[in-house]
């Protein structure tokens, strides 16, 4: 026993030593570029930046108009599913799987043959277009976490029960969606939510290819023309995506915590 513990504490010391070592290194870089002295000039320079300001706030909006319409596409259709029709169910898994194996590059290479200028929806001939074929972008990539959060909460729930409950009661489709699967559903969702965030913030590959004022493209771009500059981003993506990851946990303990208190 007390070998198999000096093993697992080894692991996790050396898991812990390849995570964190290039982690403190960056930190550690992105706060000299004042020579001799450490400083926060490299954040200073990256926040005072127009480019900054305008790709960060257009990857937040875009990765909240991604939630919200993901939202809207995944909640009826794992509802819809679990309800009336099951059977179709491990279909409907391998469709949300699919943005896993099948690279980036190649979705977005697909759009643009489906929505170019000379197709019956040009969707990429106008500034708005091309916007919401990134949105569209975003949500092909965050099915698999957003479909699996909301199933995973949906789990928990009787919703044949509650649907019939709330039709017994002349609710509508509608209100049974927002006001009794919705609420019980919202760990799920913003689960998922948090995921999607991550994911909007650090892509690439769709918003350089559609040359839209992403954040992921910015970070590329500085880093091929600065020196510390990266570094602070690539600090600031990654407290980013931390932020994502313990919002998660928080609302994962207080989605298991919430029956226990009730």
């Amino acid at each position: 026993m007390k070998t198999s513990r000096l093993g697992a504490w080894i692991a996790i010391a050396i898991g812990a030593i390849y995570f964190i070592l290039p982690l403190i290194a960056t930190i550690e870089f992105s706060l000299r570029m004042r020579r001799g002295v450490y400083s926060f000039d490299a954040y200073a320079s990256v926040f005072s930046e127009p480019q900054f300001r305008e790709t960060f706030g257009y990857s937040m909006l875009m990765a909240l108009l991604t939630i919200v319409f993901g939202m809207l596409l995944v909640v009826p259709t794992a509802y819809w599913v679990r309800l009336r029709l099951p059977q179709i169910r491990p279909v409907v898994e391998f469709i949300t799987l699919l943005p896993l194996v099948i690279p980036a590059i190649v979705i977005v290479f697909g759009y643009l043959r489906m929505y170019n200028s000379s197709s019956i929806v040009p969707l990429t001939g106008t500034t708005t277009g091309t916007n919401i074929l990134l949105m569209f972008s975003y949500i092909t990539l965050s099915l698999p976490y957003m479909y699996r959060a909301v199933d995973t909460a949906m789990r928990a729930i009787d919703v044949r029960t509650l649907t019939e409950a709330a039709e017994s009661l002349g609710a509508s489709w509608t209100t049974i969606m927002f006001k009794c699967i919705f609420p019980n559903v919202m760990s799920g969702v913003l689960s998922g939510a948090f995921i999607t965030l991550a994911i909007v913030m650090g892509e690439f590959t769709m918003a350089a290819l559609l040359n839209r004022p992403a954040f992921g493209p910015y970070l590329q771009l500085v880093g091929a023309n600065r020196a510390y500059e990266p570094s602070a981003l690539a600090v600031i993506a990654f407290s980013i995506t931390w932020l994502s990851m313990g919002l998660l946990q928080l609302v994962s303990r207080f989605h298991r915590a919430a029956p226990a208190k009730s």
